[in-house]
């Protein structure tokens, strides 16, 4: 699939610029036994009232939600449908979901800041308290009322509180769907409360044939070098195809092949492109993140248990210092040293 125009008016931050948003998107890819289990439990009435969905950012878990809602707006908690939950784009379900315009459903997220029109870092207790409107109206059509929160990671503590509540007492023909990117981090009164659907990383080969179809006018090569990257996640890959992301995930693989014998100049220079540009310095923590859980995970598959816990206290390090370097707004430059130092001490290690 081609890039898309993106509507000036639709300014969504789940939203990947240049591609569908997840609630017009009809295709799941590589899902098929999360997609399953969803079917055989709508389809065979025996709906839990709240889903957990959980996995890493970019990976189905939004286009998953609005499948199972579409088909339980058009068809109920019945048979009546395909297998694979699906309704067809012009069915009038699917055009109002697409739309935002579905009064049987409730879509809970992030939203501006009314008093300073920046989008806020976290979901407010404000939002999720809309679920005790929404779900004691009536029923429309189909007799459904159905929530998605995206993401359940972003509330806050009130707001996990508010939304454990309508967790106690839900009201019959409801359900609330939790997406997660780390459903560990969720309370475990909530995650008590919701039937787990895991979904899984992506293979090399299903996201380069992906990438195929959705970046044709990109080369083989560049193609390959995205799937390496994303961590299994088609969104994360074709979030990095804009601008020089690719190339910013490059420099993290080298600063990861050469911590052993690292260049300080060359580790300076990258630091101050990093600090060019708002936001960068976060997804290039995450690129190393990455770079780092591949080495781990090829290491634990080559049978090197005995030196694992070196590389896994890196990690752990590095992820300690982007966090820290995020919540206090701190220079770029220390951040990346300071990581690459980490990464250093594992390499040479024995």
């Amino acid at each position: 699939m081609a890039k898309r125009a993106r509507s000036e008016e639709i300014e969504e931050p789940d939203r990947l610029e240049g591609f569908p948003h997840p609630r017009e998107t009809f295709r799941l890819v590589g899902q098929d036994e999360a997609l399953t289990r969803a079917s055989r439990a709508i389809r065979s009435g025996l709906i839990p009232q709240g889903w957990l969905l959980g996995g890493p950012h970019g990976i189905g878990k939004a286009t998953l939600a609005y499948r199972m809602a579409r088909y339980l707006l058009r068809h109920g908690a019945a048979d009546d449908g395909p297998e694979d939950l699906s309704v067809p784009s012009n069915d009038p379900v699917s055009l109002q979901v697409a739309a935002g315009a579905h009064p049987g459903l409730l879509v809970l997220k992030r939203g501006p800041n009314p008093k300073t029109g920046k989008l806020m870092t976290e979901t407010s207790v404000d939002v999720i308290r809309r679920l005790s409107g929404f779900f004691g109206m009536t029923a429309g059509a189909g007799g459904w009322r159905i929530a998605i929160t995206d993401t359940a990671d972003d509330m806050t503590n009130q707001a996990a509180n508010a939304l454990l509540k309508a967790l106690e007492e839900p009201p019959s023909r409801s359900m609330l769907m939790l997406l997660s990117n780390a459903p560990g981090k969720l309370l475990p009164t909530i995650r008590s409360r919701c039937q787990r659907l895991n979904l899984r990383l992506l293979s090399d080969d299903v996201l380069t044939s992906e990438l195929a179809q959705h970046l044709p006018k990109m080369s083989e090569a560049d193609r390959l070098a995205l799937a390496k990257f994303s961590g299994g996640s088609l969104g994360a890959a074709l979030a990095l195809a804009d601008d020089d992301m690719l190339a910013l995930a490059k420099e993290a693989e080298r600063v990861v092949d050469q911590a052993a014998n690292p260049n300080v100049l060359t580790l300076l220079a990258l630091a101050d492109r990093v600090s060019r540009t708002a936001g960068r310095l976060p997804a290039f923590g995450s690129f190393l993140l990455n770079a780092l859980q591949q080495r781990i995970r090829a290491r634990a598959q080559a049978g090197e248990g005995a030196r694992m816990r070196r590389w896994i206290e890196a990690w752990e390090q590095v992820r300690a210092n982007f966090e820290r370097a995020s919540g206090l707004n701190l220079e770029p430059r220390q951040t990346i040293l300071s990581s690459a130092r980490a990464i250093g001490l594992a390499s040479k290690r024995r």
